[in-house]
């Protein structure tokens, strides 16, 4: 049995294989520390492997095609949507995730730019930097605002756990409904129109991709902020940049986009009045990098052990 970890998974590299060990007596261990987006160069890396873990990686069906061997991919990482997933299902390979690794990291960053952007945090520093006062940079509070969370799963809920001790009536929109006290679920476009915050928090499928588009937002009342910290495409980018200039909508707090950082200069969010833009760095703490390594080789010693366990259909 060959296990190939395909690239780098965010944890210094001694650290990385020390907790990967208790696997040596079951499976071969090859490491890559460094990142290649060549197809030719993935199958080469993957072409023996039984299971391959990756992170962010882009695999594409060209690349699970040559990786004749392969049986399972633990995917450090919650969504899967940079994964053939089609040609896994129809060669037979079992896909895992890290679900839960970055629950409270992202909802850290949801609050830290929400709050940056509320208390005008930039700009102050700015200003106190030039001897300047906080003329023209009073902001506003969380408490007694309307909180508006798109998808409610363990991020979207921690967000609203949250949202409730900064004092904010909380309100939802997801497929799944939970039983959670004070949490009030409404239809999207209700949601929409009635919250001065939202913040997405879905998975990247047919269902949501455009989801928050240029109807959506014409929806959104003047002092809303939109939070993005899920995937990039459940947003027009264009729509929300025009509302933005046309001061429609208060605010953005964005931290993915249609493609992985580098963003382009030219992008239309980053000229945008009003707005936070971040990396894609809402998941990668210190602390969240170590949980989701624990989790990808958990996955693998679960599978060698003949059991499943976060499965992606």
């Amino acid at each position: 049995m060959k296990m190939v970890i395909i690239e780098p998974l965010g944890v210094q590299d001694e650290k990385l294989l020390e907790m990967a060990g208790h696997l040596k007596d079951k499976a071969e261990i090859v490491y890559y520390n460094t990142r290649t987006s060549d197809t030719e160069e993935l199958i080469e890396r993957g072409k023996d492997a039984d299971i391959i873990a990756v992170s962010n990686l882009p695999l594409n069906a060209q690349v699970i095609e040559g990786c004749k061997n392969l049986k399972l991919l633990s995917v450090a990482f919650t969504g899967v949507d940079h994964i053939a997933m089609d040609v896994c299902r129809k060669n037979g390979v079992k896909v895992c995730n890290s679900a839960g690794y970055s629950t409270c990291a992202v909802a850290d960053l949801v609050f830290g730019m929400l709050i940056a952007l509320y208390r005008n945090i930039i700009p102050c520093d700015k200003a106190c930097r030039i001897e300047g006062t906080k003329d023209g940079l009073v902001g506003f509070e969380l408490e007694g605002k309307k909180f508006g969370i798109v998808g409610t799963g363990a991020i979207g809920l921690r967000v609203a756990s949250i949202a409730q001790a900064f004092g904010c009536e909380v309100f939802a929109y997801s497929r799944t409904k939970k039983g959670v006290p004070g949490l009030k679920y409404v239809d999207l476009d209700s949601l929409l129109a009635e919250c001065d915050i939202i913040s997405l928090h879905t998975p990247l499928n047919e269902e949501t991709k455009g989801l928050i588009n240029k109807e959506k937002i014409g929806l959104m009342k003047k002092n809303a902020v939109l939070i993005n910290t899920s995937r990039g495409p459940v947003v027009d980018s264009e729509a929300l940049a025009e509302a933005l200039k046309a001061s429609t909508i208060a605010g953005a707090c964005i931290d993915v986009f249609e493609n992985e950082p580098p963003v382009v200069k030219e992008h239309p969010l980053l000229a945008a009045p009003n707005t936070i833009v971040t990396p894609h760095i809402a998941f990668a703490t210190k602390e969240a990098l170590v949980k989701r390594a624990e989790i990808v080789f958990d996955n693998v010693a679960k599978y060698l052990a003949g059991e499943l366990q976060n499965m992606v259909k």
